[in-house]
């Protein structure tokens, strides 16, 4: 009978402490952590709320990188729009000085060779290549946006570019394609830019009538300048866009955040308070079983 109650004795004493230190090492781990679910059957119900949150987060640092993307392709896309009406605004400046009858052949020579270099420069910046290597003014072409020799350009990039999504159902165009740029209508007749410097060239070389050449394609080069002009604000609009969108998001993430730790954050003063306790009791039960097993074992020798 007296081993009976011994063995029980020890079997209780020892589930006891057991369960204390167990106890006591989840709550240091707590404390370690600053997290309250260790696994999910801590509470199933937050554990669930959590797993939600963080795929909500996952798919936030999507679209995020999403946002860069276009945030890099949008803003070299506006830079070479600056170019781009940098020279349109120089070629005006020569087309302008060239509509000026007292200058001499030789200068209009000059101005028309200068016209031929900015016309270059205009087809290498339509060339030019985004943050991925593809086409900056080429939609979804991977290649050239133009191919052109020295009287004409031809677009052969696609009609858009794939959007960029960036999150809660939104999403950006990265791009402007060649002809948002380029393209424009003179007198209900549609040219392009490379179209009117080739040919003001051309005439300022060739010794012809140059000075009706240059008045005619100042026409081009204002609808040209505004065209480009139209884009920038595109552009802008664009990046502005993805600024708000980055700030909702990190605002989002700021209310996950605080969620989290509402859900599955330990409090770090209540768990302290809580470990204290336990160790206390853990203390008490171990100094019980050191006198209590003693007082068995001196009944037993009895």
């Amino acid at each position: 009978m007296i081993g009976l109650s011994t063995s029980a004795f020890y079997e209780r004493a020892t589930r006891q402490i057991g369960g204390l230190r167990s106890q006591a090492e989840k709550l240091q781990q707590q404390i370690g952590s600053g997290e309250r679910l260790a696994k999910s059957s801590d509470d199933p119900v937050a554990a669930a709320r959590m797993r939600m949150l963080e795929r909500g987060e996952r798919l936030a640092q999507i679209d995020q990188r999403n946002s860069g993307r276009a945030q890099t392709d949008l803003k070299i896309a506006d830079q070479a729009l600056g170019s781009i009406a940098d020279v349109v605004i120089r070629a005006k400046e020569l087309a302008m000085q060239a509509a000026n009858q007292t200058i001499s052949p030789e200068q209009r020579s000059a101005i028309g060779g200068e016209l031929a270099g900015l016309r270059q420069s205009l087809l290498s910046i339509a060339n030019g290549r985004n943050a991925a290597g593809h086409a900056l003014f080429g939609g979804q072409a991977t290649g050239a946006a133009y191919t052109y020799d020295e009287t004409s350009a031809t677009y052969v990039g696609t009609d858009g570019a794939d959007l960029i999504g960036l999150g809660d159902g939104q999403s950006v165009d990265p791009a402007v394609t060649g002809p948002e740029v380029f393209a424009f209508e003179v007198d209900g007749t549609t040219t392009d830019i490379f179209a009117v410097l080739g040919n003001l060239a051309s005439a300022l070389q060739s010794g012809g009538d140059s000075s009706a050449a240059a008045s005619a394609a100042l026409a081009g080069l204002d609808a040209g300048l505004d065209k480009v002009t139209t884009a920038q604000t595109v552009v802008g609009g664009r990046l502005s866009w993805i600024e708000i969108m980055d700030q909702r998001r990190e605002a989002n993430g700021e209310l996950v955040a605080d969620e989290k730790a509402a859900v599955g954050g330990a409090n770090l003063a209540a768990t302290m308070t809580r470990l204290q306790e336990v160790m206390t009791v853990l203390e008490a039960s171990q100094a019980s079983f050191v006198r209590l097993s003693g007082l068995s074992l001196f009944g037993m020798m009895r």
